[in-house]
């Protein structure tokens, strides 16, 4: 139990780290919290920032996801501490939850007052590592709805409900056999739903018509 503990609170520590604040006071030394929609992501980084920040955050923040699905869950050593129901060989259930950890880390982070970002690129470096099809059929949807509708927000919203919509599809109607399909899709149904539920001021933004369009073409001043 010591150990499984453990690899929850270095997760959830890992996940914590506020990339967004970190760089954005080392490169311009202001708080992006008071900038742009206050939100401390990679997407707001961008927008006051400029891509070559935010990108940056946007990749250590999924790097968070998947350090630790493949670094800090192999810390885990001996047996489960409760009996393991399902379909996943031991490992790869520390896997998940060190992944889940590291997702709530970053958006109730400890060191920025347990207000973080909206946890969509730590889910994303987690998700590919263990579900790689299906969040490449999510980017890909992403890419398209931003394309489209020049709202991040419902690129984001629209990629967390496509995640578990593509594990349904893949699993019953192209009958690809996808290892422990009915253990994932409740622990991914459970993601989008805190993706979504993260995007909630944004999606009250967007039905009333306020919710601010992505400008590609511009550049930093």
């Amino acid at each position: 139990m010591i150990n499984l503990l453990a690899i929850i609170v270095i997760s959830y520590l890992l996940g914590s780290i506020p990339n967004s604040i970190i760089l954005s006071k080392m490169a311009k030394g202001i708080d992006i919290r008071e900038h742009g929609s206050g939100n401390a992501g990679g997407t707001n980084v961008i927008r006051v920032l400029g891509f070559k920040l935010g990108l940056s955050v946007i990749f250590l923040d999924a790097l968070k996801g998947a350090l630790a699905v493949v670094v800090v869950a192999r810390l885990f050593s001996g047996s489960m501490p409760f009996h393991n129901a399902t379909p996943f060989d031991d490992f790869t259930l520390v896997q998940i939850i060190a992944g889940a950890s590291a997702v709530i880390g970053h958006i109730w982070t400890i060191f920025a007052g347990f207000k973080g970002g909206k946890g969509i690129a730590t889910a994303l470096g987690m998700l590919l590592i263990l579900i790689t099809v299906d969040m490449l059929i999510a980017l890909g949807v992403f890419v398209i709805v931003v394309s489209i509708s020049k709202y991040i927000s419902l690129g984001s919203i629209f990629a967390a409900i496509t995640v578990p919509l593509a594990l349904v599809v893949r699993e019953n109607v192209f009958h690809v056999n996808i290892p422990g399909y009915h253990i994932l899709l409740p622990f991914i149904l459970f993601l989008s739903l805190l993706v979504i539920f993260t995007h909630r001021k944004n999606i009250s933004r967007l039905v009333n018509g306020h919710e601010s369009k992505f400008n590609f073409s511009k550049k930093k001043k």
